[in-house]
């Protein structure tokens, strides 16, 4: 829930980075792809990583530095000044992630049921609380200066608290020896990083961008877009809450096309509209549909053989984290070039990938039990 709350604070704060530094779609493009670069990067670690110091500490450290890089946003000099920060973010972020995502796959294998949507749903929950927070605050008066720092020291110490629960150790649930650290994508790995790769493009556009285009390009006040954001997120965890139910009954590959094709005709309805009504709905339906992506294909990469589950999650995320690499730049150029609205059809368009790909995503157990 601390990272969905993280992002969800990021996200809604976007229009502030923005509107503090005085800068255009390119250069905020450019904010967001160095955090992304710092995502992608730490991946190449963070098996390694998690096998030194175990999902515990791993959590609790990158906790303390995600809050650190966002919670001092708005007080550099200048944009530029703001990129060290963001590479900080995205690589505590992307750190704690495999950490998490990696604890969710041991206790689903020792549990011997399905959990990773309900964990999925904590996160979505956190992305709806952050956002609805930030429009709180906003209505309030409170300044964004004042409550990023704010909201950041409060989640840095919730993270450090809550992460006392996690396993010291993952040796006993199937860290083969040798395999922890980085599995380079290919075979399997690489399709399944592909298809999160596109998931995560989607998703990503979402998390970045909506706000500002319920802002610009829809006419509303920056606390009513903030809801937008609560609306994505508030769907996605909703509909992934439920997720484990139909995993345990229907199958998974019928689940994600279902969702993504969801996706892609919401999308397009809000884009074509530019209608706030539509928005807010179609922002919720997006959310909805591709809320099973994360559970489904994490937990997938798990089952491929010969690979520690931390090495492998960091295998695939790695492929998917290149969504946010190639996201931002290309949708701060198409947007440039013309607007944020025939920018953010990529969500449209990677929706449909995922759809079209869903058909290949392995199916079973995981392999390690």
């Amino acid at each position: 829930m601390a990272l969905g709350m993280l992002c969800g604070i990021w996200g809604a704060h976007i229009p502030s980075v923005r509107a503090h530094y005085e800068i255009d779609e390119a250069t905020l493009s450019l904010l967001l792809f160095a955090a992304a670069v710092g995502a992608v990067a730490s991946l190449f670690i963070a098996g390694k990583l998690l096998a030194r110091l175990g999902a515990r500490q791993a959590s609790a450290l990158s906790a303390l530095a995600m809050c650190l890089a966002l919670g001092g946003v708005l007080e550099y000099p200048g944009a530029y000044a703001a990129l060290p920060a963001m590479l900080v973010l995205g690589a505590s972020l992307s750190l704690f992630d495999v950490a998490i995502n990696t604890e969710g796959s041991v206790l689903e294998s020792l549990g011997q049921r399905p959990i990773m949507s309900n964990l999925h749903g904590m996160f979505s929950v956190g992305g709806m609380a952050g956002a609805a927070a930030v429009a709180g605050l906003l209505w309030a008066g409170v300044t964004p200066r004042v409550q990023i720092p704010a909201i950041c020291a409060i989640l840095a110490l919730g993270a450090a608290w809550s992460s006392r629960g996690m396993l010291a150790t993952h040796d006993s649930a199937g860290q083969e020896s040798g395999q922890a650290h980085f599995a380079w994508p290919r075979g399997l790995l690489l399709l399944i990083g592909l298809l999160i790769f596109a998931g995560m493009t989607a998703e990503g556009a979402m998390y970045d961008w909506c706000v500002l285009y319920l802002k610009q390009e829809v006419g509303m006040t920056q606390a009513h877009a903030a809801l937008g954001y609560a609306s994505f997120s508030a769907a996605m965890a909703a509909s992934r809450f439920g997720g484990d139910h139909l995993r345990a009954r229907h199958d998974e590959r019928t689940l994600l096309r279902f969702g993504a094709a969801m996706a892609t005709l919401a999308m397009a309805a809000v884009l074509l509209s530019a209608h706030p009504v539509v928005a807010m709905l179609g922002f919720a339906v997006v959310g909805a549909g591709l809320a099973p992506v994360a559970p489904i294909l994490f937990n997938a990469a798990t089952r491929v053989p010969g690979v520690s589950r931390a090495a492998a999650i960091a295998s695939v995320t790695s492929v998917g984290y290149s969504g946010f690499l190639v996201g931002p730049p290309l949708i701060g150029a198409i947007a440039t070039a013309s607007s944020l609205t025939a920018a953010l059809a990529v969500v449209v368009g990677a929706s449909a990938l995922l759809a079209l790909g869903a058909q290949r995503v392995p199916l079973g157990t995981p392999a390690r039990q």
